[in-house]
């Protein structure tokens, strides 16, 4: 049995460094009829609670700790009685947002999640910030790349904890080594996969973001 995948794309804002900016972000189910993990719960705590249904959330994963991705995690995990986890190197941006608790987990590269038979691995991928973490689903196939990889370049870097040397860094070493059909589920935007976006490394490098 293979583990599905569900995307609900949800709307609100994005806010650092003094910006404000309306954003839609990409929320990813995996699981199957009785249990899911749930990828970054942007915005609509309870629109994505209803996709969930009646299956259990085994956790929450955060790809990374900036407001749009986390900001409705407090409400969410209220809802579905899930732990949370982010990476530690993230837990500045989180305790802006989140002053009084804290994520239930940390992330560490190479961590396994296990759910429908299926197994989630962990990518840490600084860049786009510190605690930046990939979540490659290797049995269909399919990396789940928060904001470090999009359909057409690496994740904005022009803001307080990223780098865009880091970032490609990232990309070049622990992402564009994957299988090239490996499906690339973004946090924004359209999917794309490894093949489509490894021969234009040199380009973003020159372009500089």
């Amino acid at each position: 049995m293979s583990a599905s995948i569900e995307n609900l794309v949800t709307s609100g804002t994005f806010s650092l460094d003094g910006g404000t900016w309306d954003v839609d972000n990409n929320v990813w189910i995996v699981g199957d009829d009785a249990e899911v993990f749930v990828i970054d719960p942007a915005h609509d705590p309870q629109a994505i609670a209803t996709a969930v249904g009646s299956r259990t959330v085994k956790a929450i994963l955060l790809t990374h700790g900036h407001d749009d991705h986390i900001r409705a995690v407090g409400d969410f995990r209220d809802l579905v009685k899930a732990p949370v986890y982010l990476h530690d190197d993230d837990r500045m941006l989180w305790d802006t947002v989140f002053p009084d608790s804290t994520p239930d987990h940390s992330i560490k590269d190479g961590d396994t999640f296990e759910v429908a038979g299926a197994q989630l691995k962990a990518i840490h991928t600084p860049g786009h910030s510190p605690g930046s973490v990939c979540f490659h689903l290797e049995s269909e196939g399919v990396l789940f790349s928060g904001d470090t990889l999009f359909n057409g370049g690496p994740g904005a870097t022009g803001r307080s904890y990223s780098s865009f040397e880091t970032i490609i860094e990232s990309i070049k070493d622990r992402l564009l080594t994957l299988p090239a059909e490996t499906t690339v589920n973004t946090g924004h935007g359209d999917a794309t996969s490894i093949g489509a976006e490894a021969p234009q490394l040199d380009e973003w490098i020159a372009r500089g973001h």
